[in-house]
């Protein structure tokens, strides 16, 4: 427990990758005029959730005014608000939404991290800094890897940066890699990978992702890990 909060606290001091240090501070000083009023985090964003988590969700890199506003993983962003309403709703959380890192949020035995920890110009990180950022995930899975037993990669960029980190973290990938697709689930030595389109504004207010698409995937990759899965009363389409 106190190794994975040194190892949040390190990340959130990193400085390896000039151009996303630059775009992050630039963008805390400069804000957006919605925020204008509040302190940005600007600095490398953690990752959140229990340190005996049974199910990790993998996304791309914080929000430039969501995560590296507030600090917090997929919060205060139109993503996060997707994301954690299908969690939520599936029993994974213990409120649906997510708008500051002192909102009382829990995570029941889920944690949310990213292959990339700061906001990039554009939200596209390039391949080189998803591989310098790549040693904080691996040693994230490795000290999740006693309770691990589900991993959901929220796009194609966060797929292929997931893929080597758990072969560096000690599971066998099976080789060709398999490719990324929404839906696809692989087993690797105890634990289930699972494939989704990421939580984009892209995706969503196109229909290429649906609350219900991403709800099925979640709570198939619940079951695997064995958490459960808990519906909300009241709420159409709650299960998957």
């Amino acid at each position: 427990m106190d190794a994975l909060a040194d190892l949040d606290l390190r990340v959130s001091g990193c400085r390896a990758c000039p151009r996303l240090v630059d775009w992050r501070e630039e963008v805390a000083r400069t804000k957006r005029a919605a925020f204008a009023d509040q302190t940005y985090w600007g600095r490398p964003v953690p990752g959140f959730g229990p340190p005996d988590a049974r199910l990790l969700i993998v996304g791309l890199a914080p929000a430039a005014h969501g995560g590296n506003r507030t600090g917090r993983m997929f919060t205060g962003d139109r993503s996060g608000d997707v994301l954690y309403q299908a969690l939520y709703d599936v029993g994974l959380a213990s409120q649906p939404t997510s708008v500051a890192a002192d909102d009382g949020l829990e995570l029941h035995g889920v944690r949310v991290t990213a292959p990339v920890h700061c906001a990039p110009p554009e939200n596209k990180p390039t391949p080189g800094e998803r591989a310098t950022c790549r040693p904080w995930l691996v040693q994230e899975l490795r000290l999740l890897r006693p309770t691990l037993r589900a991993v959901v990669v929220l796009g194609a960029f966060g797929w292929q940066a997931t893929l080597p980190a758990l072969a560096e973290a000690g599971w066998r990938v099976p080789r060709p890699r398999p490719a990324f697709a929404h839906g696809a689930r692989v087993a690797l030595d105890g634990l289930e990978l699972f494939g989704c389109f990421h939580v984009s504004q892209r995706n969503t207010f196109t229909g290429r992702l649906t609350p219900e698409m991403l709800r099925e995937v979640l709570g198939a990759a619940a079951r695997a890990a064995a958490l459960g899965e808990v519906p909300r009363p009241g709420r159409r389409g709650a299960g998957p």
